[in-house]
């Protein structure tokens, strides 16, 4: 396989953590809003996570996957063809399992890819005059103790410092991705609770 132009635009959907059993195997960190969808692909990409232009998208052919839990973080647990030791599985921790953006999958029109909320700016349109809280850092998740049924946290960078914010569709009024922008409606407090 050929890896896409520079130019494209990657999908994340795992970070390899760590070793898992003795065939080559890797626990993986889920950062896709659809798992369920290791079913159906075979080609990957592993990447470098703060990859310079020197770094080339290495192919990797996935043969098994299960979903796992371990230590209360749920995960992915991925085989990829010719791994078949713990230190070949050892070599891949820290890489990012990734796609080219046009291999995604669609979601609907109410709908948002977590990843393309990292970056935008986010604005409490709650009050007359909007405040910027900040810029969107991260998307945790997996939080709480009910990890599937929970609502993703926004890791957001303010003048104040880390502020975590609900990713809620009762706050969101406004997504525009063009502009790197997410307005919600946030309840009064929220940013200092946190800040």
């Amino acid at each position: 396989m050929t890896p896409p132009h520079d130019s494209a635009r990657w999908v994340w959907l795992a970070r390899i953590r760590r070793a898992q059993g003795r065939k080559g195997e890797v626990f993986t960190e889920i950062l896709t809003d659809f798992p369920e969808k290791f079913a159906e692909r075979r080609n990957l990409w592993l990447l470098r996570e703060n990859a310079g232009s020197e770094s080339v998208p290495r192919a990797a052919e996935l043969q098994n996957h299960w979903l796992h839990k371990s230590g209360g973080h749920s995960g992915i647990v991925l085989h990829f063809t010719g791994v078949s030791s713990i230190s070949e599985a050892e070599a891949l921790v820290g890489l990012i399992v990734a796609i080219p953006s046009e291999e995604r999958a669609t979601v609907a029109e109410d709908e948002v890819h977590i990843a393309d909320l990292i970056g935008c700016e986010l604005v409490d349109v709650s009050h007359a005059e909007h405040v910027i809280v900040g810029h969107i850092e991260n998307v945790e998740r997996s939080a709480g103790p009910n990890a599937a049924d929970s609502v993703p946290l926004l890791l957001v960078r303010s003048p104040k410092g880390e502020v975590l914010i609900p990713f809620a569709k009762s706050y969101l009024c406004k997504l525009d991705l063009a502009a790197s922008r997410v307005e919600m409606a946030l309840p009064e407090g929220l940013t200092e609770l946190n800040g």
